[in-house]
This record gives C-alpha cells, sequence and structure tokens, in this order.
C-alpha cells in the first residue's frame, strides 16, 4: 500500500477553500491522490477529504505550517496516516454472524486494522476467537451491575489503546458514562432500517406491518438509543410469500454488509460527523 496522509476538514463555507488547501499542498511539493469536498448549503458548511502520497513530504512541518492558516477559516481538521494502523476492539453477545463476517474479513486483509481483544457478556464467541488467535475476554453483568462490568471493559479497552469499538450484534446498552469516553469511535450496527422499527424486535414489528422492505442501519453509537449519526444503510425487498424467518435470514445478510462498509471506511478515514448525520467521501 502507498504511504499517504489524509486531511479531512468541517468549516463555515467560503470562497476559496479548496485553492487554499490544494495550494498549500502543491506548494510543499505534495502528490495528491484523492480529494474529495461537500457542501451543505443549508447549514452553511464545507467539508474536505484530500489524500497525497508522502514521498519526500514532511507531515510535521505541514502541521504547524497549516494550523494557523486552519484557525483563520475556523477549521475543524485532523490529519491521519495511512501507516498508523487502528486498533479495533469488537463487541458482541449471541449472535455471531456479523462478529465471524468482520473476523473473515479482517483475516482476508479487507479490513486495514489490529483487533488485540474480542469481549462478550456470552461464551458463544469464545471459540471463533481462539481459532483467529485473538484474545477473548467474557464480562457479564455481575453483582455489582453494569457499572462494574463497563469498568473491567474500559479498563481493558484503554489498556490495550484501542481507537475503534465495533458492536457486532452486542445486545446491551452503553451507559452515557461509557459512550462519553469513546465519542465517534463506537460503531453499531441496528437490524432494522432506521429511524423506523427503532428499539427490539423489529423484523417481528415489520412483518407484523406488512413491509415490502427491510433494511440495516450502522451507525455511530450516542447517548440517545439508536439515534446517532447514519453511516450506512441497505435494504431488500421482502413479498408476502416470506414469513418471519425469512426476514431475519435476509437481515442478517444486511447486517454483515452495511456493519463491514462501515467499518472499512472509518478505517480509510472516509467518515466526517457532524451533528447528527455524516458525509462519507467515496
Amino acid at each position: 500500500m502507498q504511504n499517504t496522509a489524509i486531511l479531512l476538514i468541517n468549516c463555515p463555507d467560503r470562497k476559496g477553500l479548496v485553492a487554499t488547501v490544494s495550494g498549500m499542498l502543491y506548494e510543499r511539493g505534495a502528490n495528491i491522490i484523492h480529494a474529495d469536498q461537500h457542501q451543505d448549503h443549508e447549514a452553511g458548511l464545507f467539508f474536505m477529504r484530500v489524500e497525497w502520497a508522502l514521498d519526500g513530504f514532511d507531515v510535521n512541518v505541514f502541521r504547524r505550517q497549516f494550523a494557523p492558516v486552519a484557525a483563520e477559516l475556523r477549521m475543524e481538521w485532523r490529519l491521519e496516516l495511512s501507516s498508523t494502523v487502528t486498533r479495533m476492539a469488537i463487541f458482541v453477545s449471541q449472535y455471531l454472524h456479523c462478529y465471524a463476517d468482520l473476523l473473515y474479513r479482517h483475516k482476508a486483509g479487507e479490513l486495514d486494522c489490529e483487533i488485540p481483544l474480542i469481549i462478550s457478556n456470552h461464551p458463544g464467541a469464545r471459540a471463533l476467537a481462539e481459532f483467529h488467535g485473538i484474545p477473548f475476554h467474557q464480562i457479564e453483568i455481575g453483582a455489582d451491575g453494569k457499572t462494574g462490568a463497563e469498568r473491567r471493559q474500559i479498563e481493558l479497552l484503554e489498556g490495550h489503546g484501542i481507537d475503534l469499538i465495533v458492536l457486532a450484534r452486542y445486545m446491551q446498552i452503553l451507559s452515557s458514562d461509557f459512550v462519553s469516553r469513546f465519542p465517534n469511535r463506537i460503531i453499531n450496527v441496528h437490524h432494522s432500517f432506521l429511524p423506523a422499527f427503532v428499539g427490539a424486535k423489529p423484523y417481528h414489528r415489520a412483518f407484523e406491518r406488512g413491509v415490502k422492505l427491510i433494511g440495516s442501519t450502522s451507525h455511530y453509537v450516542t447517548e440517545v438509543l439508536d439515534d446517532g449519526p447514519i453511516i450506512e444503510q441497505d435494504v431488500t425487498r421482502i413479498s408476502h410469500r416470506d414469513q418471519l424467518e425469512d426476514l431475519i435470514e435476509k437481515g442478517r445478510d444486511l447486517e454483515r454488509v452495511v456493519l463491514s462498509r462501515a467499518v472499512r471506511w472509518r478505517l480509510a478515514h472516509r467518515i466526517l460527523s457532524y451533528g447528527s448525520k455524516t458525509v462519507v467521501f467515496d
């Protein structure tokens, strides 16, 4: 893989932003290999992702020189390096289809990350973790309640320097204290096309309504349940011949794809979150 830098920008929209950023990179000899931008006209915001090769390019000098320009233009920005490998933890409960899919994709080289640990509140996920050689930690809700379990989880996450947490059908609601420690660093998959059919048993409710489409949603986790910025969604058609079991089976296929896409885009630094929305650069 090419050694690159990725600059992500979010700021008030104004003329000359693309020229300013690309000009600074050009003046320092950067070879831009990907650039994309988006304007939210209603919010008056500008978003940009630019990636360039690092051959002969001094990233530290650019950081120092870009900082005052960004401050003047009221930019929220971050600079990522493709050589820095994301450390990702997976949380899973009893449903293993998304979990198994992520492990397979990681093994196949589709997900450019390290997985130092897997956390579960059930023993059923242990065998897959051991097969892939990843440390498995079973943390159940004990006598000290969810607070004690989350305290042990946080100790593991911080001790292993985890950058990203993926909830692969982890069927526990995270506390606001837990979520606040990892802003925009927890991705969940919901077995429904949000904001429709939030909460538990969405396929049962969809079946009762006789829907003709079902979907799945991957989103960042916030303190409000199932209300975080949406990263990816997909749907499949349903007919009157489909029974509840058919909806669940088709839904699981969607969940695998939707979650893996969201994770892959996050690992490639293609997502910018603002308010209740995201910009996903393709």
